[in-house]
């Protein structure tokens, strides 16, 4: 407790400052404004740190995450406009400053309820529920179970987040061999770096690539420099943990699951909506999460052709064509947008904002300083990596990216790596992990994860190693 207690509070000395150098607008515009000694500044601070330390609690207090976040961020913004008035600076800036942040959120936030309502849909309509059958039913060996599990968490993930695909990878290992310990537990360590390390490479694949993409600091074929670096960081742990998984054949299950009427139909709308949004971004100069909205109303259509033919089929039993499962109550995409992570997105809007208030006291700039001038940006960004085992990888990346420390897209695709594969050093370190001690309770525990995190490492440092040899032109 004391090692996640300290991380969070050094995390916070390099969270804090840059907010302000990014955050400037009227006639204080470009102007550092520090109020990082003002008595309210160190009481948002602690504020910070108490609700952050709530939400590590989460799974033992059942209190969501969102919660703490969201009325830290209510208050840490009445105690900046009350500063603000203390030290004679126009109640305009606070205005500004909280504007351009609800700015920033609401893209990010838009962009991914419709990929989250894409994910629901396809899940209601059995896409994954039928991948997951027909592995289940193949009879691979342990071994083979373990790499082609590990292996599709690295290539589903930059499509779909990294928890869906856990918990659905999970539940094909868990379907396999669930009682054989030692299994659950490497392929669900298998599962989290697999799936950590496939979301690093894409814009979709995480929130961090995501909101270094949209901010600019990468364009999108960028993002694919981080293939291989990234194939590594899996490949490397998932080698050496193979060798202690026996090759037993376990016992073929006879489970089918059919996909529903127009599964294959919204997979193909998915991907026509990224090719959206990318284009939006490349070709138009317009906010990825604008083309995200106009693929959401894709789906919408498409769902109203899946209302009209599923009314008919329960009217008329059901012809050819339509699943024998339709149920009586029709698709509707509304559901599917009410299923989104609400808790996440609510989480990101208290984040976003906390560290944006910080950020205008000025605690952020100090940090920059301190961390990128002092250690050096490679240096900084391998500890944001370590950092993000400790405490979630999406405020550390946002203020990296609020602090904006002068870098080359060779540093900035190095921190956008580290991010996003650092959390798989510890179980609690990714959203991945924390589902899969949840599904394989008592098996894939902390410890469990702990004793092969040097192995993990090991993979983590290659990663970096790989990045930096072969894109070694893009640091310059």
């Amino acid at each position: 407790m004391k090692s996640l207690t300290g991380g969070l509070a050094f995390l916070l000395t390099i969270i804090v400052p840059a907010l302000a150098l990014a955050s400037g607008h009227g006639e204080h515009a470009g102007e550092a404004v520090s109020l990082t000694s003002t008595t309210l500044g160190y009481a948002s601070v602690a504020l910070f740190v108490f609700a952050y330390i709530l939400v590590i609690f989460e799974e033992k207090s059942h209190l969501r995450k969102s919660k703490p976040v969201m009325m830290a961020a209510g208050i840490i913004w009445v105690l900046l406009a009350l500063t603000y008035r203390q030290v004679g600076i126009p109640a305009e800036e606070a205005h500004h400053g909280i504007i351009h942040n609800i700015t920033e959120y609401a893209e990010l936030m838009l962009f991914l309820l419709s990929a989250m309502t894409y994910i629901n849909s396809m899940d209601e309509r059995n896409v994954f529920q039928a991948l997951r059958s027909w592995l289940v039913s193949r009879g691979f060996s342990l071994r083979i179970v373990f790499w082609i599990t590990g292996f599709l968490a690295f290539v589903i993930s930059p499509i779909a987040d990294n928890l869906t695909t856990a918990l659905l990878m999970g539940a094909v290992v868990m379907a396999v061999a669930k009682d054989n310990k030692k299994f659950v537990a490497l392929a669900c360590i298998n599962i989290v770096v697999g799936a950590n390390a496939g979301g690093a490479f894409s814009p979709f694949g995480d929130i961090t690539t995501l909101m270094v993409w949209q901010k600019g600091q990468a364009a999108f074929s960028d993002f694919f420099c981080l293939f291989v670096p990234a194939l590594f960081n899996w490949v490397v742990p998932a080698a050496i943990m193979s060798l202690c998984i026996s090759k037993e054949t376990p016992k073929a299950m006879a489970e089918t699951i059919h996909m529903k009427f127009g599964a294959k139909r919204i997979m193909f709308l998915f991907l026509m909506t990224i090719i959206t949004a990318v284009s939006f971004h490349n070709f138009l100069d317009l906010p990825p999460a604008a083309g995200m909205m106009l693929g959401l109303s894709y789906l919408g259509f498409f769902s109203y052709y899946i209302k009209v033919r599923e009314k008919r089929a329960i009217e008329y039993d059901r012809p050819l064509g339509i699943s024998t499962e339709c149920p009586d109550d029709p698709f509707d995409i509304f559901r599917k947008v009410a299923r989104a992570e609400w808790d996440t997105l609510l989480f990101f809007y208290g984040v976003i904002l906390c560290v944006g208030g910080l950020s205008q006291f000025g605690y952020l700039a100090m940090v920059s300083h301190q961390m990128y001038d002092g250690l050096g940006a490679t240096y900084a960004n391998v500890l944001v990596g370590i950092l993000s085992a400790i405490v979630d990888n999406i405020p550390v990346m946002f203020a990296v990216l609020t602090m904006e420390p002068h870098m080359s897209l060779g540093q900035w695709l190095l921190v956008t790596l580290t991010a996003g594969v650092g959390g798989s050093l510890l179980s609690i370190g990714s959203a991945a992990g924390v589902a899969l001690m949840g599904t394989a309770r008592g098996v894939y525990t902390f410890g469990a994860h702990l004793k092969w995190t040097p192995v993990v490492a090991l993979g983590y440092a290659a990663s970096i190693y790989v990045h930096m040899f072969l894109n070694s032109s893009l640091f310059h």
